[in-house]
This record gives C-alpha cells, sequence and structure tokens, in this order.
C-alpha cells in the first residue's frame, strides 16, 4: 500500500495536492471523503485519544504577539516554555510599534517565554527588541516581515533565527538558532543570565569537528550523566554530546550509528538513505535510556544507546516528501513510556505511535486555522499529567494543549 502511495505520488496530481495545502495521504483518501475533525480519533482502542483545551493559553500581557514559534518544552513544575522569532512578525501584525503607530496593536513579545500550567505568563525575557525611534512607517501595511528592518536592536550573543528549547533537571534554560551563523548551543538560568556556549558563532566545520556546531536544531539533557545531546542539525548531520557543566565535548554519531558523511548524497528523500537528511530535528532520552533522534527529510526515528550503538529504525510516512515527516518527537508520561508523538508539519497532524514497534495506532490534527487544527506544526511536549503541547511555525506562529480523553 505504501509503495502505492509512492507511485501515485510521482504523478503530477500529487504534486498539486501539496502545492493546495493538503497531505498527499489525504489527498488519496478523500475523493471524496469527509473532512477529519479538528481532533480526530484514534485508529485502535487501546491508543490514547486527544481533544484541543481551546480555552489554553491566557491572552499575553503588554499587547503582545507571537511570531513563529520554534520550541516547546516543559519544566519541573509543568510550566510550559516556549521560544519564539519576533523577526518573522509581519508590519502588519506590528502596527503598534511602527514611527508613526499605525494601529493601537501589537507589540512583539520577548523571544523566550514561559506560562503557568493555566496558561498565564510567569517569565519573559531574550531576543531582540523594537527601537520605535529607529523605524520608520511601513506604508505597504503588507504581509512583508520586518526581519532586516532597522527598527530590530538584538543582542550579539542571540541567535539570528531562534529554534529549540529544553529545560533541564535543575531548570536551566537551553536554546539554540538555525541561522547562518547560529552555530551555537547556549545555556541559561531560569531568568535568562547566559551560563554556557557550545560551539562558536559564525563558524562551522562539517560533521565531525569536535568544538564546533552547525545550525543546531534540538538539545535535550540526561539527568543520569549530566550531559546535553544535540541534534546538529541544519548544516551538520549528526548527534553530537558534550559535558552540560563545562561544554566539553564527549561523542557524537550519524545515521545508524556511523561516522557521519557530509559528502553523502541526500538529495533522495527516502527513509532508506543510508545517511541522515537535512535537518536531524530532534533528539529525545527514554526513562530506559535510549535515545531517540527525528531524522525529519526522511521520515524516520533511530534509537541509540546511549554511547552511540544503533537499536532500531521506525518510519511513518513514507510517502511525504519535500519536508518529511519526522519533525519533532516526544514521548508519553507513563512508566513504560508506551507511546511516542511525532509532530508532522508536511502532513499537519501528530501521529501516535506504539513505542516498542513503531506501529501507528492513530493521529490528531488536520491542516488549517481553527483549534485543534494545525499550520506547521513544529514542536510537541508533554507535562506529567499527560497533556500535550504543540508549536507552530510559518504563518502559524501558536501554541496549542490537548488534553486527554477518558476511554472505557
Amino acid at each position: 500500500m505504501r509503495m502505492e502511495y509512492l507511485k501515485w505520488l510521482g504523478t503530477g496530481f500529487g504534486l498539486l495536492a501539496l502545492l493546495a495545502g493538503c497531505s498527499p495521504d489525504s489527498a488519496v483518501e478523500s475523493m471524496p471523503q469527509e473532512q477529519p475533525s479538528a481532533a480526530a480519533v484514534s485508529s485502535t482502542s487501546d491508543s490514547p485519544q486527544y481533544e484541543v483545551d481551546a480555552s489554553w493559553p491566557q491572552p499575553l500581557p503588554n499587547d503582545w504577539i507571537l511570531g513563529q514559534v520554534s520550541g516547546i518544552a516543559i519544566d519541573g513544575e509543568d510550566n510550559v516554555w516556549i521560544i519564539q522569532r519576533p523577526r518573522t512578525l509581519t508590519a502588519h501584525e506590528l502596527g503598534a510599534v511602527q514611527n508613526p503607530p499605525a494601529t493601537e496593536c501589537c507589540y512583539p513579545a520577548p523571544s523566550v517565554i514561559a506560562l503557568n500550567p493555566a496558561g498565564e505568563v510567569v517569565r519573559a525575557w531574550g531576543g531582540p527588541t523594537w527601537n520605535q525611534e529607529q523605524s520608520v512607517l511601513d506604508t505597504s501595511y503588507g504581509s512583508a516581515n520586518v526581519a532586516e528592518s532597522a527598527g530590530w536592536d538584538a543582542p550579539e550573543d542571540w541567535p539570528t533565527q531562534e529554534h529549540g528549547i529544553f529545560i533541564d533537571h535543575e531548570d536551566n534554560v537551553w536554546i539554540g538558532g538555525n541561522g547562518s551563523s547560529d552555530h551555537v548551543v547556549l545555556k541559561f538560568t531560569p531568568d535568562g543570565e547566559r551560563l554556557l556556549t557550545i560551539g562558536q558563532w559564525n563558524e562551522t566545520r562539517g560533521s565531525n569537528d569536535t568544538q564546533r556546531l552547525g545550525r543546531p536544531a534540538d538539545i535535550t539533557v540526561d539527568i543520569e550523566t549530566d550531559e546535553v545531546y544535540i541534534a546538529d542539525g541544519y548544516g551538520n548531520r549528526r548527534v553530537v554530546v558534550f559535558d552540560a557543566n563545562t561544554g566539553e565535548y564527549r561523542r557524537h554519531w550519524g545515521a545508524y550509528g556511523n561516522v557521519p558523511d557530509d559528502t553523502a548524497d541526500i538529495s533522495n528523500l527516502s527513509y532508506q538513505n543510508p545517511s541522515w537528511h537535512s535537518p536531524v530535528h530532534a533528539v529525545r532520552i527514554s526513562n530506559d535510556g535510549l535515545v531517540y533522534v527525528a531524522d525529519r527529510g526522511g521520515s524516520r526515528i533511530h534509537v541509540f544507546d546511549k554511547d552511540g550503538t544503533f537499536v532500531q529504525e521506525g518510519v511513518f510516512a513514507p510517502w511525504t516528501i519535500v519536508q518529511g515527516a519526522a519533525w519533532d518527537i516526544e514521548l508519553s508520561r507513563d512508566p513504560e513510556q508506551q507511546w511516542i508523538f511525532a509532530a508532522d508539519g508536511a502532513n499537519m497532524k501528530v501521529w501516535i505511535l506504539r513505542r516498542e514497534d513503531f506501529e501507528v495506532v492513530g493521529s490528531f490534527g488536520h491542516g488549517g486555522r481553527q483549534a485543534g487544527q494545525f499550520n506547521w506544526v513544529h514542536n510537541i511536549t508533554a507535562d506529567s499529567f499527560g497533556n500535550l503541547y504543540t508549536a507552530e511555525v510559518n504563518t502559524g506562529k501558536r501554541i496549542q494543549k490537548f488534553v486527554p480523553i477518558a476511554t472505557n
């Protein structure tokens, strides 16, 4: 069946379905077909099911507005942390900061924001700020973003394009960036004091360098060893591990536990490629000490021991072309972590996979802008109660909460 999908997608009709904003699988299955609900029911009776909580979060203070939300994480008190990109906001969205003001709303929110379980902002800091005196009224008032405008005051030691956030067991905040010069991962206190920089700005030397990164995509910290694992990422094709306190290099590996090869041909977006595609987009560590890595372009997840020994491969939505399906991964919060939740910005849904064998048991979400639908869902995380939180980039620019549905 999946090979039939692949052959079908080789036709122009499959590409038209993508350009129309629909996922390839939905295009195949829906001629005609009733559109799934915003929180689609899982296909097996024992798998978890979710519905959107449209009342979360609360309105942001200070007339703030979010840009692309490129990372989401949970701390030990179930606070939800996000990292967002103010410089992706349009002149229309930032009417209040034009010179002179064009509208009464809005103002760019700080890049790092923490919300309590009720959805209220409890911390906010970091990122570029808008200097209204240096800005000029954008009379076009259109859709172009204002990233290059002279109105932005950006710290020298801040990513040009924020990407990925993680909160470790000591409540330190880790962020990355995937801009052309963002070859670093930064560690902060909860209040935004910088503690550590791994990598070097404006300098990268490939997937086998032990001191530099290549536009890192995601971060996780191992509570047992106090090591930081980095999905590295957009420029490189590896997972690399450092001491989380000193930044000292430990080890790295590529697809299937092999030495990364930056010369390998990755133009074929296939899960059968022996090298990871770009980007290597997410990394997580399970309760039983396994390392899960998302190869976004390959629509696959690789599993390793902590020393980089390859254990298992899981493939889902292999018909997905151009962007791939494995954008982010999260493990369920039950003791056995039975489920993997995979955010898929290409097909605009969250897949639910059984962890032991990677069988797809369900999904929720659908392309759209209503509550429970997705526009480029980029990241996913879970709190201790099993609630799921998602973040959207491109024109999505929002976060959503999904709560478990009780089943008999």
